[in-house]
Formats: structure tokens, sequence, C-alpha cells
């Protein structure tokens, strides 16, 4: 089966929010790095939101990997 294209978006978007967060740990962003990182964050949210009315998509988005279950 193959995975929806919002499934790969929202797996990617919460690939990338794991790193921003790990960056801001570590301390290496500016402060208006991170406010950029998350107002991006929450425009991306915004947008795979209206993805998913658009395509009557009510489930939580996810990935199937067969025996090894489920990615998100």
């Amino acid at each position: 089966k193959l995975a929806n294209p919002i499934s790969v978006k929202e797996l990617i978007r919460q690939l990338l929010e794991r790193e921003a967060v790990r960056r801001v740990d570590a301390g290496t962003l500016s402060d208006v790095e991170v406010q950029k990182l998350g107002l991006t964050f929450k425009a991306l949210e915004k947008k795979i939101q209206e993805m998913k009315t658009i395509f009557g998509i009510k489930e939580e988005l996810n990935l199937e990997l067969g025996p090894l279950g489920n990615l998100l």
C-alpha cells in the first residue's frame, strides 16, 4: 500500500520539527531563528490541516510499514 502524499508531508514535518528542537536545545539557533522556525511549523501544520479537509481525511496521518508497524 502506497502512502498518501499528506502522510509523507506529515512525516517530513515531524522529522524537521525534531531536528529543530534538537538545535534549540543545543543552543545553536538565535532567538530570531527560533521565532522563524515556530512560525514556519505553525504555517505548515495549518496547510496540512487544510489539505486533510480538502481531501476528506479525518484519521491521523500515518505510514504502514508492514511487519514493522506504523511509522508515526
